[in-house]
């Protein structure tokens, strides 16, 4: 009897874990986008694309593997592509970055589970007698009840990393004629989060920005893409990814 007790507490435990679990959200990479732009700088299809950081070169193999998602969203946002100065209407300059860890701590509070009560009791026995006496010998069985006794407070302590990703467009016919940086537009990305591989998350933030590259979106754009989005596995051209 106390076997199958406890077989039915176990059952109860893992109905509501199993409750618990259906309510986590997907996994997922959030996104700060913030997008400004001339009037007509949607007009400006024709680009070079170029390193806007320090640290970046053309030659470089993270700039070039970045380049290309970044040529994947401007493509398919009507953007062509040219390979000299003088056949493009703006230059885009790509710079990436990411920032020192940050470590902060946090508490929530787990249930615990145990009996509650009892929701049932039942005798079994004989009764007996010899001569004028009369014996009653039995058993009680009791039927507990389970769920939520109270709780316990954790205490988790998690790393995040903010990631950034800058697109920003100069007037390429402007930098000839009078060597002045004539802004079109820029695009900027933030994201915050537990992983600092930045080969894991560009894609991420790309398919992200890609809908406001070139517009004005008057202020910051919060913006969730799932784990296996298409448009990041398009992207990557097939490429399976990994969370951390």
């Amino acid at each position: 009897m106390h076997f199958i007790k406890t077989i039915g507490a176990t059952l109860i435990v893992c109905a509501a874990l199993l409750s618990g679990c259906a309510t986590i959200q997907p996994l997922r990479f959030h996104s700060s986008i913030d997008s400004l732009a001339q009037a007509d700088a949607n007009i400006k299809k024709r680009y070079v694309l170029m390193p806007g950081g320090k640290k970046e070169e053309v030659g470089d193999l993270q700039f070039q593997e970045f380049a290309a998602y970044i040529d994947k969203a401007l493509t398919a946002n009507g953007f062509v592509k040219v390979n000299t100065f003088q056949g493009a209407d703006v230059v885009i300059f790509l710079s990436y970055a990411i920032g020192d860890p940050q470590t902060y701590q946090h508490t929530y509070s787990l249930p615990t589970w145990g009996q509650t009560g009892v929701s049932s009791a039942n005798t079994y026995g004989t009764v007996s007698s010899y001569g004028s006496t009369v014996t009653n010998s039995g058993v009680t069985t009791y039927t507990p009840t389970y769920g939520v006794t109270g709780s316990t407070t954790q205490i988790a302590t998690d790393t995040n990393y903010t990631r950034f990703l800058f697109l920003e467009a100069y007037d390429a016919a402007t930098y000839a004629k009078e060597k002045k940086m004539n802004q079109v537009w820029k695009t900027s990305v933030v994201s915050i989060g537990s992983s600092n591989d930045l080969r894991l998350v560009v894609p991420y933030m790309v398919t992200a920005m890609k809908p406001y590259l070139a517009t004005n979106t008057g202020h910051k754009i919060e913006v969730d893409v799932l784990v296996d989005d298409p448009a990041v596995q398009l992207l990557r051209g097939g490429q399976s990814s990994v969370t951390k």
